[in-house]
């Protein structure tokens, strides 16, 4: 079972968790008022079982919230493939791609990622996050379930704070000027930067513009441990897990950290652009 696929099924799992609690229920309870198997609400919780519409359909009836079936549907139907479409993966609004990033952040010990024109999400403030969801879905034309992305978000960021994972993070420096927001809200994302460079955790680069590169970072891309790659395009996602891609893009980090600057050099020159911020 690929990767993706399982990542996908988890957080869909832990969407029909939470509908299930939002009755007061147990599983054994919910069980009985679907007339199922203990055993098959506690395989879907727990994404051990991949649901089919008409589970979907007696779920959130029995949750007694019909008005979320379409979501979960749109959740059923972007699973298991390797080349996503944000149209299919965003059918229901941001926050299912933010619970996989969920799902997959707790099961990976290692992340290392690049990011050429913006912050990455493991180190954005909820303001800067929130122009971005809301950019990207009048971009998309998606739902705006904003403040539910907003909040899944932040939650993922919890991973931050556990000392037996590992982040290390570049940031190209163009992302740091990017203006996605106001100004307050852009100087607060860079007040964060600096900060995040203070966390055990993490090891977060900035590769200068003036840098010499042995290679130009063309795109963002973020590596699991070394099993999985995702890189995201304009129409789609994709989770690469096969040998040699994964071995192509620890080249392309390795080649670009020989450009990166860390520590206080890393904050001076965040600073540097913080001071640049004038208001519109």
């Amino acid at each position: 079972m690929s990767t993706d696929f399982q990542a996908s099924r988890e957080a869909l799992g832990a969407r029909l968790r939470e509908l299930r609690a939002g009755t007061g229920l147990n599983g054994n309870a919910f069980a009985a008022r679907l007339s199922w198997p203990a055993s098959k609400v506690s395989r879907l919780q727990n994404g051990k079982q991949t649901p089919s519409a008409a589970d979907l359909e007696a779920w959130t009836a029995a949750a007694e919230r019909p008005e979320v079936l379409a979501e979960l549907k749109a959740r059923l139907s972007g699973l298991d493939t390797t080349y996503r479409s944000w149209r299919r993966q965003l059918a229901a609004g941001h926050r299912p791609r933010q619970d996989e990033g969920i799902a997959e952040t707790s099961v990976t010990s290692h992340i290392r990622g690049v990011e050429v024109v913006r912050v990455p999400g493991l180190f954005q403030t909820p303001d800067y996050a929130r122009h971005l969801f809301e950019q990207n879905a009048e971009f998309r034309q998606t739902p705006r379930d904003v403040e539910a992305a907003v909040r899944a978000r932040v939650q993922r960021q919890e991973a931050l704070y556990d000392p037996d994972k590992r982040f290390e993070f570049l940031i190209y420096e163009p992302a740091l000027h990017a203006r996605i927001s106001p100004v307050p809200v852009h100087a607060a994302q860079l007040d964060r930067l600096m900060g995040v460079i203070g966390l055990h955790t993490v090891n977060l680069g900035v590769v200068p513009l003036g840098a010499r590169l042995r290679r130009v970072p063309s795109h963002g891309f973020w590596i699991y441990d070394r099993r999985l790659v995702i890189v995201e395009t304009i129409n789609t996602e994709m989770w690469l897990d096969d040998a040699p891609t994964i071995a192509l893009y620890e080249r392309s980090w390795e080649w670009l950290t020989e450009s990166a600057v860390y520590g206080e050099r890393a904050q001076r020159l965040i600073g540097r652009v913080r001071a640049t911020l004038t208001a519109p």
